[in-house]
């Protein structure tokens, strides 16, 4: 048994690595990291691909919802205006990837900007309402503005190159995604563990008490949907690139309820269990759908839409009825019992 973990300075209580041996699995996580294109079929390295194009995004909406409490439906919205702008920019405009993938954060996290003022008086439901209304009203926007969208024919994207190096395989691609999601996790961690970080918490536990202490929460919620939405800008220009094509079915609503399941089941709060969460949810589709495959495309009287839609319900439900904290809550009980191990505590 030992005592745990002791801080004892404030530099320790904010460090990124609380003890050695995070440091020492984070270095073992990075070679594994980058390794793994080298052992990985074709196929995997897309499905991996994808998972860290998803975890990006889903970091952002764990700030937003699981650090400073606003819950939103609007991931797929933002989503579509970083996978749109950079599509637009790419293919119309033949502008690098290097510009095209801060242009859709940028873009996104202005219409962040623009749904987050007058959502800074609601809570709950009313703002997850909201949230879902810009996400219709972005599917409309893409729908009418032909001339500039291509309306429901799509966008088809060139190949990724960056400073004129062509990344024509997924092998290739998966590094610059890991790259962006290792910048993606540490801007995460570090927005956490500064006084930002510290006011998005104060707003979550208990806003009115947050203002009582001098906080301004109508700005610190402004800043929130600013991040998220900048990285769900970057997730949806990444993968524009990915699939290398856009329209508005890539960007359906069951996209924003795929991410409130993934933090929902990684842990809110949690930028480790955000990724997680990613890693589980979307597992759990492959599994799903290879399933689906072997009973010849549906599963009863459900196709393979209904049954997803009706597998991450359930998920969302069973995590929060019997494990809120999610799979890191569930690392952490037992990590505490084995700490504390004879003792339960």
């Amino acid at each position: 048994m030992r005592t745990g973990v002791i801080q004892e300075s404030y530099g320790e209580l904010i460090s990124l690595f609380r003890n050695p041996t995070q440091t020492y699995w984070t270095w073992a996580l990075a070679i594994i990291s980058l390794a793994a294109p080298l052992v990985l079929t074709g196929h995997v390295t897309s499905l991996v691909n994808g998972m860290m194009i998803a975890a990006v995004g889903v970091i952002g909406l764990n700030l937003l919802t699981g650090t400073t409490g606003l819950i939103s439906f609007g991931h797929a919205g933002f989503l579509a205006v970083g996978g749109y702008t950079a599509a637009i920019l790419s293919a119309d405009y033949g502008m690098p990837l290097w510009l095209c993938l801060p242009a859709g954060g940028l873009m996104a996290a202005a219409f962040g900007l623009l749904v987050g003022i007058p959502s800074l008086r609601l809570k709950g439901l009313y703002l997850a309402i909201t949230t879902l209304a810009f996400t219709i009203i972005i599917t409309h926007i893409i729908l009418s503005a032909e001339s500039i969208t291509h309306g429901s024919a799509g966008i088809s994207t060139p190949r990724p190159a960056i400073f004129g190096l062509e990344l024509a395989t997924d092998k290739s691609f998966y590094y610059l995604i890991l790259a962006i999601l290792t910048l993606a996790v540490l801007g995460s961690a570090n927005i956490k563990r500064s006084r930002i970080g510290r006011a998005f918490l104060a707003i979550r536990e208990q806003d009115i008490a947050a203002r009582a202490m001098g906080i301004p929460v109508a700005r610190y919620k402004l800043y929130a949907f600013v991040v998220s939405s900048f990285y769900a800008g970057v997730a949806g220009a990444l993968m524009a690139y990915h699939i290398r094509f856009v329209n508005v079915d890539s960007f359906s609503l069951i996209l924003s309820i795929e991410a409130v399941s993934m933090i929902i089941v990684g842990g809110l709060g949690s930028t480790a269990g955000a990724v997680i969460g990613v890693v589980f949810v979307l597992g759990l589709a492959e599994v799903l759908n290879y399933v689906i495959n072997l009973t010849g495309g549906s599963l009863g009287s459900l196709s393979a839409l209904e049954l997803k839609g009706f597998i991450y319900g359930l998920t969302i439900v069973l995590f929060l009825r019997f494990e809120p904290d999610g799979l890191m809550g569930i690392y952490r009980e037992y990590k505490n019992r084995w700490i504390n191990w004879p003792f339960r505590y």
